[in-house]
């Protein structure tokens, strides 16, 4: 980031689901009631799974990027919600501004050190439901060989057949907030910030 070419945000990652506003209404034959989910162990699609990471850039502009082509594993049974699980796996070779010279620069060991820690991953350890459709997700981060807790609140959205795809569909989003020094991750520090705050959108399919 201190390169001229790339004087501009940095990144981590995390998974899934939070509040987003302006959500339209469901397709036709979705729900949105929690409770009516089909049971069972879901993938995500990756076509329709993003991390937006933001971070402030020397005080002068909330800089954005995403993580794509993201991967994961979610297993439901909406009567016993606090027992779901998530695995989620990010490339960090994703990393994306629409910035050739910046996106390279976060793969290097300033900051992500792909070639040695190409993949960041999450695993939940415990679910507690907040509201009917909300809840608190806590599990383990490993970003750059460093393992940490976090939290962030998910968002049910709806849940039906997709049109397109004709396989049954759950949506969420989530948003959550990490520190990037605690793993390691400390360029440019203060100017560029440590807390960086994650927007997740996931859409996984029911594996059947």
């Amino acid at each position: 980031m201190i390169r001229l070419s790339a004087l501009a945000g940095l990144t981590l990652s995390a998974l899934v689901m939070g509040i987003m506003p302006g959500h339209g209404e469901p397709a036709p034959g979705f729900t949105t009631d929690p409770s009516a989910v089909r049971p069972g162990s879901y993938e995500l699609d990756s076509s329709h799974g993003k991390i937006t990471w933001t971070v402030d850039h020397f005080g002068l502009s909330h800089y954005r990027g995403q993580f794509v082509d993201v991967t994961g594993r979610l297993t439901i049974d909406p009567k016993q919600p606090e027992r779901a699980t998530l695995q989620v796996t990010v490339p960090l070779d994703k990393v994306g501004t629409f910035h050739a010279g910046l996106d390279q620069h976060l793969r290097n060991a300033d900051f992500f050190d792909v070639p040695n820690h190409p993949k960041a991953t999450f695993t939940s350890t415990s679910i507690e439901r907040l509201g009917e459709r909300q809840a608190r997700v806590t599990g383990n981060l490993t970003l750059r060989g460093v393992t940490k807790p976090v939290t962030f609140i998910g968002t049910f959205n709806a849940a039906g057949v997709h049109p397109v795809t004709k396989r049954y569909t759950i949506g969420f989003d989530g948003e959550a907030t990490i520190r990037r020094s605690e793993f390691g991750i400390t360029f440019a520090l203060p100017v560029v910030g440590d807390e960086v705050r994650l927007d997740l959108e996931a859409e996984f399919q029911l594996l059947e």
